[in-house]
């Protein structure tokens, strides 16, 4: 047993030091389990583990050496199911009593962008998981070997859900496997170094990457719910049966970036696209939006859209490298609502330098799908949010992570920890206040310098005096100016609640 009482004044913390933990596990009867994730930054050591978490704050050590990152760890009937997302993926299941790890997927697909995440229970008894694609938006590129993870270019391809036709767009790069200068062209769908052609037909197939899967809780009946979300890291069914998806937005980096793209959150319908590798949110990549600061935009690499179903619409948009990661949902006195972790951006490697942004929990209206701030909160990186049956919240915080300016990691082992707020707290941990030093301005500062013939975006007195039209502007896409991309669903509502509140500054 590891002694890891938390020090004095920091009682919120139910336990510490933990290296890079990624999921918390909640028993009907209180007993709380987390997952390290295994990633070896800062000399932590490789392997994931999984602890129970005693009331002191003391751990025992369940297993280890898992494949990682483990990505997710849920309770389900006596035993805990474990989401590895190593080279291969797979899902296991922990029996809490016996303390045997019995093999329920294996061979999910590993080396790449992103993994096989964590799995939860539905209504219907069956087994839910996401698979992250294994590049940005379809390519594999030279950012592969930016990404710490990573660190190399040679690796899988992204797999399709449903049979696809290419349109022959080819990517030209360097190629980091010579030794002497050269380039090589890659395709989508493609191996490194492998060009697509037009009219390439690739047949959908499970398990496939960019997708939601189910099956039997013993891993028998592998079958695809539903494809194009590029990575639904955090997946969870509200009580009404609804099955929820946050997914994070393309990146721009790579061979074919995506510029200026939220996350999402969606509802998982069964059959239904949801866009990835050529809409994001609805939009097609080829929209303004989504261009380059030069005004470059992408162009598609599937030609069967008319054969795929419509790309369904989001329910939220999320700031730009928000990063949304784990929900759960609350019941409160006047309504119900989502609690969502935001991990935080992780640019200069998936964008370019700017203000920080996620690092903090928002919660989303349920009845009009509206996201609203909470107070401010001591975390490094949310990553995951439960529930006991108490009312108590845990937040899993995963510790100091950030990009330094060449793209490089610097972390710290034995930084992460769980934090728990008791149910008042929770009550008292919201608000819709919206002031314009911390919201408004520094949304419209970044482009301040067009505005200001007509007034000036980070002045309190100017933007109060005009803040109908303003709204206005802003609500019909006309503000900002281009090459600026148009506001989110979250920032404009941030504004409307800001005017309606009393302008606080």
């Amino acid at each position: 047993m590891l002694a890891c009482r938390p020090p004095v004044g920091n009682e919120m913390k139910l336990t510490d030091r933990l290296n890079f933990p990624t999921s918390v596990a909640i028993a009907p009867g209180g007993a709380v389990y987390v997952a390290e994730s295994g990633l070896a930054f800062d000399e932590a050591p490789a392997g994931g583990v999984i602890y129970r978490v005693h009331s002191d704050g003391s751990r025992s050590e369940l297993a280890r050496n898992l494949r990682p990152p483990v990505n997710g760890i849920t309770w389900h009937d006596e035993s805990l199911i474990v989401s590895e997302g190593g080279h291969p993926g797979r899902i296991r299941r922990l029996c809490l009593r016996t303390g045997e790890m019995r093999l329920i997927l294996d061979g999910l697909p590993g080396l790449g962008n992103y993994h096989t995440n964590k799995a939860v229970v539905g209504p219907d008894g069956k087994l839910y998981f996401s698979q992250g694609a294994l590049t940005n938006s379809s390519v594999i590129g030279l950012d592969s070997l930016d990404l710490a993870w990573l660190r190399t270019v040679p690796h899988e391809c992204d797999i399709p859900g449903y049979d696809i036709t290419l349109t022959g767009w080819n990517a030209e790069t360097r190629d980091p496997r010579r030794e002497t200068p050269g380039s090589v062209r890659t395709g989508s769908f493609a191996l490194f170094g492998e060009e697509a052609h037009p009219g390439q037909h690739i047949a959908g197939r499970v398990p496939c990457t960019a997708g939601v899967m189910r099956c039997n809780l013993d891993g028998s009946a592998l079958e695809l719910v539903a494809w194009g979300l590029r990575n639904a890291y955090g997946l969870g069914f509200l009580r009404d049966g609804r099955l929820l998806a946050t997914d994070q937005g393309a990146d721009a980096r790579g061979s074919r970036p995506v510029w200026n793209c939220p996350d999402f959150l969606y509802e998982v319908r069964p059959g239904a696209w949801y866009g990835w590798p050529d809409f994001f949110g609805a939009q097609p990549i080829t929209a303004g939006r989504f261009a380059g600061p030069d005004g470059t935009r992408q162009e598609f690499v599937l030609a069967n859209h008319p054969e795929l179903p419509p790309p369904e619409n989001p329910l939220v948009e999320f700031e730009v490298n928000a990063c949304a990661v784990r929900f759960v949902e609350l019941r409160e006195p006047d309504e119900v609502s989502l609690l969502v972790a935001l991990f935080g951006d992780e640019r200069p490697l998936t964008g370019p330098a700017g203000r920080p942004v996620g690092r903090a929990l928002v919660r989303v209206s349920l009845k009009d799908w509206t996201v609203h701030p909470t107070q401010p909160f001591p975390f490094q990186r949310p990553i995951d949010v439960a529930l006991d049956a108490s009312g108590n919240l845990y937040v899993v915080d995963f510790g100091h992570f950030e990009i330094t300016a060449d793209k490089g990691i610097a972390a710290r082992a034995g930084s992460g920890c769980i934090w728990k707020f008791p149910p008042g707290f929770l009550g008292a941990g919201f608000h819709d206040t919206v002031s314009f030093e911390t919201d408004i301005m520094p949304v419209f500062r970044q482009f301040r310098g067009s505005m200001l013939w007509r007034f000036d975006l980070t002045n309190y007195d100017h933007v109060k005096a005009n803040a109908a039209k303003i709204y206005e502007y802003i609500q019909t896409k006309q503000m900002p100016p281009p090459p600026y991309p148009p506001l989110t669903g979250d920032q404009v509502s941030s504004f409307k609640r800001w005017m309606e509140s009393g302008y606080r500054r």
